[in-house]
């Protein structure tokens, strides 16, 4: 049975594209999409991630720097984001995650990191506060 018929809401779904980094699947997906593919009580990314055997990232097309990144590493919470200017002249975009106590990241920075590169164009620097 595919995912489809067992989730009718998905055949709702605008799917953009996917993108591959190591062991982790980025789902591209349209404006307003992201709650369908995360209904079901985590039923739907849980078959996804079976299928593939990565982890996935589900995030919206169209949205800007910020809800990006939030959906790129939720569940941690951003504490601020900045941009510096290295003297070359291009950008790094440096994002300072709240780090939950004894806990390491539930996620692999170097593919979320390779994620942004690929979608948005963006190299990330990426930081934990306590």
């Amino acid at each position: 049975m595919s995912l489809e018929e067992k989730y009718p809401s998905l055949q709702n779904v605008n799917f953009r594209k996917a993108v591959d980094a190591g062991r982790t699947l980025a789902v591209i997906v349209g404006p307003g999409d992201v709650p369908r593919l995360l209904g079901y009580g985590g039923k739907v990314m849980r078959a996804l991630g079976e299928e593939t055997g990565r982890g996935i990232r589900v995030l919206e097309y169209g949205v800007d720097e910020r809800k990006f990144l939030e959906d790129l590493f939720a569940p941690l919470s951003i504490v601020t984001i900045n941009q510096i200017w290295l003297p070359d002249g291009s950008t790094e975009t440096r994002a300072i995650l709240k780090k939950r106590r004894g806990m390491k990241p539930p996620f692999d920075v170097n593919a979320l990191k390779e994620i942004a590169l690929k979608v948005r164009g963006m190299t990330l620097r990426v930081e934990f506060a306590d």
